[in-house]
């Protein structure tokens, strides 16, 4: 440290022109302006705040004279060592530099102290390194660039003119060799803004892994949610603020620019990227998933700012931290997939689902999966690299031909239907589960339109394509339609092939008998049945009214009538009118459950009315 402070910038040079006169007169000028402004102090013990000071607005003229004329002590200084280094007059010279010195010292703490609300890392990163430049002096005539400084708001106005002071303060301290005890000044005061903002911001400076992860999970998300709230204030604002400031107050000198910021800053920003990376070594849950994501998308958005800010080689551990902590985030990203996908294919509940409808392990894969995809652009990064691994080719069915627009290709996409499809093999088995064949097809055309209404109303549609769909929409139709077959058979069987055509009594009577058999009992089972799809459900009955009601009708009306009715078996034996069937099958497929009792009003004589 002491090689950057000890010395002057400057290497001593022979100024020729000079002669023993203009030697004597810049000391003596020095000397008026350093002795005069050194009295007002009082004694050595003054508070650096307690001081009448030199940069105010009423002294601007006086500062400047100041500031020109330890500039002409120097030279004179430099000079008589090169000649004599011993002299009498150097020894003044030295003796009004130190004075000089001090005085700044106290001119540079006391503008840093007092000047927080223009110094304060929010109103320095909110102004652009043009309007902090200070190129242009707050010491230069008032006349320079009047109109442009007007159209200047007073704050970025009153921070140029506050940076410019510190500016070139720090530059004359330097010069002087006085580097050592800017530094100190500076370091000291800003580092407690500094974490004082952090502080405010919510950052916490000793949460380690040890704590975190002994933390309750619902404790450990409060504290996430507080980092991802301050992360970006920290870095955009306290960081990026102070890194602006240390850049146009030490603009002389690039060691010490850096050796400022980095002791201001490093610390705060090392607790604040070491976060992250110690909530991604703890264990790894399902639950944990999304506040991962939001950790790694937060300081991955970030590493531009990141990697300009903390640009410094003195700095270079809070970028590894930063890189670490997104490392770390995908890794458990990664393992959390691949543990959630284990998850699916072990889960083990041989309990079936009432009335087919839609099991639980499609609620929760899918509510997951859907919410996966919010984050696809998160996780392509993270995936990107990472091919997924099984045993045997992905069935084209499933995924659409290859040479197809919309068959999927990105990793995230292909990932996330794998997920899609262990879940629905996985469906496949619970289906066996079900005695009923019928009502195992009703279950799988429930559980793959929950899938498809997932993927329709979620970003899973932009990413698995209108063909993945369309593809999962047409298996819907087929389980439909083999609920239909297998629930229904018997009903579809009892009617006649042509029913108009002449037919004996006896057959009539055999139809209507089996009919009747076989409806109440498709309906007294299917009434507890379920089809959770308001378009599925009404897709069903109508092709079921289809299939049955026209034939039926036609059969009804001629030999549903006058006919038969005066037999005696008559009011038994035709127990339902058309328009029956349409009523009993509007109540099918919303899992009411009841009893099913179709047939009490024929055993009451009135057959044709419910």
């Amino acid at each position: 440290m002491r090689t950057i402070f000890s010395k002057s910038p400057y290497p001593p040079t022979r100024h020729h022109t000079f002669t023993e006169s203009l030697i004597e007169e810049n000391i003596e000028a020095a000397e008026l302006s350093i002795t005069k402004w050194d009295s007002l102090y009082g004694d050595d013990h003054v508070s650096y705040c307690n001081i009448a000071s030199l940069f105010s607005e009423n002294n601007r003229d006086e500062a400047k004279q100041y500031l020109s004329s330890i500039k002409g002590l120097q030279k004179a200084m430099r000079y008589l060592a090169s000649l004599e280094s011993t002299s009498d007059k150097l020894v003044r010279a030295q003796t009004l530099m130190q004075t000089a010195m001090k005085r700044l010292e106290r001119e540079f703490y006391q503008i840093l102290k007092s000047n927080r609300n223009y110094l304060d890392p929010e109103s320095v990163s909110n102004h652009s390194s043009s309007r902090l430049s200070v190129s242009r002096s707050s010491f230069s005539d008032s006349e320079e660039g009047g109109s442009e400084n007007d159209s200047i708001p007073e704050v970025e106005r009153g921070s140029s003119a506050v940076i410019a002071d510190l500016r070139a303060i720090a530059e004359a301290m330097i010069s002087a060799g006085y580097a050592k005890e800017c530094f100190k000044i500076y370091r000291t005061i800003r580092k407690s803004i500094v974490d004082e903002a952090l502080y405010n911001l919510g950052v916490e400076r000793n949460l380690g892994f040890q704590q975190i992860q002994k933390m309750e999970w619902e404790i450990l998300e409060v504290k996430i949610k507080h980092w991802l709230n301050a992360v970006k204030g920290a870095v955009k604002t306290v960081f990026y603020g102070e890194r602006l400031l240390c850049d146009q107050v030490f603009a002389i000198s690039s060691s010490i620019r850096e050796s400022c910021f980095t002791d201001v800053s490093k610390e705060g920003a090392l607790a604040l990227f070491g976060f992250p990376e110690n909530v991604a070594k703890c264990k790894k849950t399902p639950e944990k998933m999304f506040r991962i994501l939001d950790l790694y998308e937060a300081v991955s958005d970030l590493w531009p700012e990141i990697e300009s800010i903390f640009s410094f080689e003195s700095t270079s551990t809070v970028r590894s931290t930063a890189v670490n902590s997104l490392i770390r985030l995908s890794d458990a990203v990664r393992t959390m997939l691949t543990d959630f996908e284990m998850a699916i294919q072990k889960h083990s509940s041989k309990t079936t689902v009432p009335g087919g409808g839609i099991h639980p392990l499609t609620r929760y894969v899918m509510n997951y999966i859907s919410f996966l995809a919010d984050y696809s652009g998160v996780l392509s990064d993270i995936i990107a690299d990472w091919p997924l691994q099984i045993s045997s080719p992905l069935p084209e069915s499933y995924f659409g031909s290859p040479d197809k627009e919309e068959s999927i290709s990105s990793p995230i996409s292909v990932r996330l239907a794998w997920l899609i499809l262990v879940m629905l093999c996985k469906l496949d088995g619970k289906a066996e589960m079900y005695k009923d064949v019928a009502l195992s097809y009703l279950f799988l055309a429930n559980n793959l339109q929950y899938v498809v209404n997932k993927v329709r109303q979620s970003n899973l549609k932009l990413l698995l394509g209108d063909n993945w769909v369309t593809k999962h929409e047409q298996k819907v139709r087929k389980y439909a339609a083999n609920y239909e077959r297998m629930g229904w058979s018997k009903v579809f069987a009892a009617l006649p092939e042509n029913p108009t055509a002449e037919i004996p009594v006896d057959q009539v009577i055999e139809h209507f008998r089996n009919f009747n058999s076989a409806f109440e009992e498709a309906y007294k089972k299917q009434t507890s049945w379920v089809v959770t799809d308001p378009k599925l459900r009404d897709e069903i009955k109508l092709s079921l009214a289809r299939r049955i009601g026209p034939i039926y009708k036609e059969f009804f009306d001629k030999y549903g009538g006058v006919q038969l009715m005066k037999e005696m078996w008559a009011e038994t034996l035709v127990r339902y009118t058309p328009d029956d069937l349409g009523n009993y099958c509007s109540d099918l497929f919303f899992g009411s459950g009841s009893s099913g009792s179709i047939s009490s009003s024929s055993s009451q004589g009135g057959g044709y009315s419910r």
